[in-house]
């Protein structure tokens, strides 16, 4: 299963995005500040411009897994080896305050954040549960 992210408004506080599963538009998404980092940079360029719990996590294509958090108390999606970042994950939120570098997803329907986060997140567990092999490609 291949999911795109593709961020279409960045603000100074926040980056909104629309997400993408196998090519077909499925909801909304905010993050942090992008802050214009890249799986091609060098660590240290990208850890000298990260702020921690305040950066959406760089451009790239990460292998996602499905894994039990500690934090939610249930299995959420994982990206694994994502530069700079531990433990990022897609989840339910409401604004990039939610965030922490993680994916928010629901839908965008007011300024700088979305709503309809719980349920649109138990639709999306839906579509990856059981799937043998889950990428995400940020843009």
């Amino acid at each position: 299963m291949e999911l795109t992210l593709k961020r279409l408004h960045k603000n100074p506080t926040y980056t909104i995005g629309k997400l993408y599963v196998d090519g077909v538009y499925f909801c909304d998404t905010v993050e942090d500040t992008d802050r214009g980092l890249t799986q091609q940079m060098n660590n240290s360029y990208n850890e000298a411009r990260k702020v921690y719990g305040k950066t959406a996590i760089p451009v790239g294509r990460y292998r996602v897994v499905l894994s039990y958090s500690d934090k939610f108390k249930k299995s959420l999606p994982l990206l694994n080896d994502v530069m700079c970042f531990s433990g990022v994950r897609i989840h339910s939120g409401n604004t990039a305050e939610d965030s922490l570098g993680c994916i928010i997803v629901g839908e965008n329907k007011i300024k700088g954040g979305v709503i309809n986060s719980r349920a649109t997140m138990e639709r999306l567990m839906a579509k990856l549960r059981g799937q043998k092999e889950i990428y995400i490609t940020i843009e």
